[in-house]
């Protein structure tokens, strides 16, 4: 990562910045909304919601993917970066966008959540912050697809590197699914918040935002993704069971990660049962590249673990080097993934869903599946990485002490909250009556929920500290960061599996099957604009 040390450094002290500002700001809601705490203003709690999210959804997991997309692409292809301006330009984009809609929140005047759903209206700045930061990463997605192609072009017939197959991969993938949240501030929102429009379609804005919704997780997903097929096997003392596999995992995710957003929208009376059938249908089909990933990733430990000296059907598993962050991280990382995904299933059910979607149930799947599983393996990349950009080293147990405690913070957040959206609890309400004989028996889940939002508090200022803290240590020499390689390197592959030409034709070919119809359908309706109700404006 010669010559490219700083920008990825910057990056990820921009992303633990900014999740040092959110993990607080969520531990404070868990909070007021508990028996443990009086009523508070809700104009307060759903400007410290809206923060909390808008962080955690376009600016911390985006600054992540840029950052290791930029150590991958140094590394992976093995030659310098170009367009080093472009990219620090990029970045400056990203954070001053977050500045902006972060400040607009700050002065009470943007409290929509991150879906700001209209007809919910903040003021003009929040969108523009927002779209000024989604307009940074496009120039990071840029440069991502110019340095596959040009590598491409410089070694003809060649495999491009798995780990840059699946950068250009989640680029593209954030490139698209971004377009659908950008037309929405662009040509809907904004023109209201400037006074253009006397009116907005909230249907539109929910098919368009949903277009977007579901797709952005696949986004953070990818770095995690990446780091356990690229990452992981070599830590663990292995190597990767399948690179083709792995490429056949990123394509999938790539093509089935568009057309599903629609099962958020299950109940909304605008768009038609036959398309809410077909987004539950390919909701369904996403599970498939995680489950290829699943097995590709544990034949790679079983691989490590037997050349380790396991024994036996599970002896391997023992073997394993669980005393490094980066394979510790992982196992938690899928254990999380499991517990979650199972929770996705029933997201994805076209009966089930109704009954779930507006509860706890929901917040505590996503915040398992992002905030454990994908987060999880953020902290583990930037244990990997930050030795090797700043020649500091970590410390090994305080890594593992860390990793420990947001596994079990997590768990402590999410699986009460599984259990009182069962109980009917519904999510986004800033105070619930405890008092109620009907809410009584949900008071000490969420209560003992608020703690784990403080056991994450701890954990997160224990992973800054650290960081920080190395910066005093004397500088020592750091191994190269190297990828792992595959038990058998393909010398040749078809050329579906080293592009993305038909894939993308396939992505479009799908978008347009699942959100033409609605989205006609949206822009013709008569008589279905309403007027925008302004909230934290003042």
């Amino acid at each position: 990562m010669q010559g490219s040390n700083r920008l990825v450094l910057a990056h990820f002290g921009a992303a633990f910045a900014a999740l040092a500002l959110a993990i607080p700001l969520g531990a404070w809601q868990m909070l007021v909304r508990s028996p443990l705490h009086q009523w508070v203003d809700p104009q307060r709690y759903y400007a410290a919601v809206t923060a909390h999210g808008s962080t955690l959804a376009y600016i911390f997991p985006t600054l992540i993917a840029m950052g290791f997309g930029y150590a991958v692409c140094a590394v992976s292809l093995g030659r310098p970066m170009h367009g080093k301006r472009l990219a620090w330009a990029s970045l400056c984009l990203v954070v001053g966008g977050a500045v902006i809609a972060l400040a607009t929140v700050a002065a009470g005047k943007a409290t929509v959540l991150y879906t700001f759903y209209p007809p919910l209206l903040a003021s003009a700045w929040y969108y523009l912050g927002i779209l000024t930061a989604v307009a940074g990463s496009w120039i990071w997605v840029g440069l991502m697809v110019s340095h596959f192609r040009r590598w491409k072009r410089d070694h003809r017939g060649l495999p491009v590197p798995l780990a840059m197959f699946a950068t250009t991969a989640a680029a593209l993938l954030w490139a698209w699914t971004s377009l659908g949240v950008g037309s929405e501030i662009i040509f809907l929102i904004l023109p209201n918040a400037f006074g253009w429009t006397a009116a907005m379609d909230p249907g539109l804005a929910r098919i368009l935002f949903s277009w977007t919704l579901h797709a952005i997780v696949y986004f953070w997903l990818m770095p995690a993704y990446i780091a356990l097929y690229v990452l992981l096997p070599q830590a663990a003392g292995g190597r990767l069971y399948s690179d083709m596999m792995g490429r056949i995992a990123f394509l999938q995710l790539l093509v089935f990660s568009m057309p599903i957003g629609l099962h958020h929208l299950f109940v909304d009376p605008q768009i038609g049962a036959g398309f809410k059938f077909l987004h539950a249908v390919f909701t369904g089909m996403v599970a498939v590249p995680t489950l290829l990933t699943i097995f590709t990733i544990c034949a790679s430990l079983e691989i490590a673990g037997r050349l380790r000296g396991g024994r036996g059907v599970f002896g391997w598993v023992a073997a394993l080097p669980w005393d490094r962050p980066l394979v510790l991280a992982s196992g938690l990382s899928l254990l999380m993934l499991g517990l979650g995904g199972a929770g996705g299933l029933i997201n994805m059910s076209y009966a089930m869903n109704a009954t779930v979607h507006n509860t706890q149930f929901v917040t505590a799947h996503f915040h398992l599946i992002f905030g454990g599983a994908v987060v999880i393996m953020y902290f583990a990349i930037a244990y990997e990485l930050w030795p090797r950009l700043t020649g500091r080293s970590l410390p090994p147990k305080l890594m593992r002490m860390q990793l420990w405690t947001w596994f079990a913070g997590m768990l402590i957040v999410t699986l009460p909250w599984h259990v009182v959206g069962i109980m009917g609890q519904p999510r986004r309400m800033s105070y619930y009556d405890y008092s109620n004989p009907a809410l009584a028996p949900q008071a000490v889940w969420v209560a003992m929920s608020a703690i784990g939002g403080f056991v994450l508090v701890f954990s997160t200022l224990l992973l800054v500290g650290m960081l920080l803290a190395a910066q005093r240590r004397p500088a020592s020499a750091q191994a190269p960061l190297l990828f792992s390689l595959a038990l058998r390197p393909p010398r040749r592959l078809p050329a579906s599996l080293n592009g993305f030409g038909v894939w993308m034709l396939l992505v479009a070919a799908l978008t347009v099957t699942n959100y033409g119809f609605p989205l006609a359908q949206a822009l013709f309706m008569q008589r279905s604009a309403v007027a925008p109700y302004p909230v934290g404006t003042r």
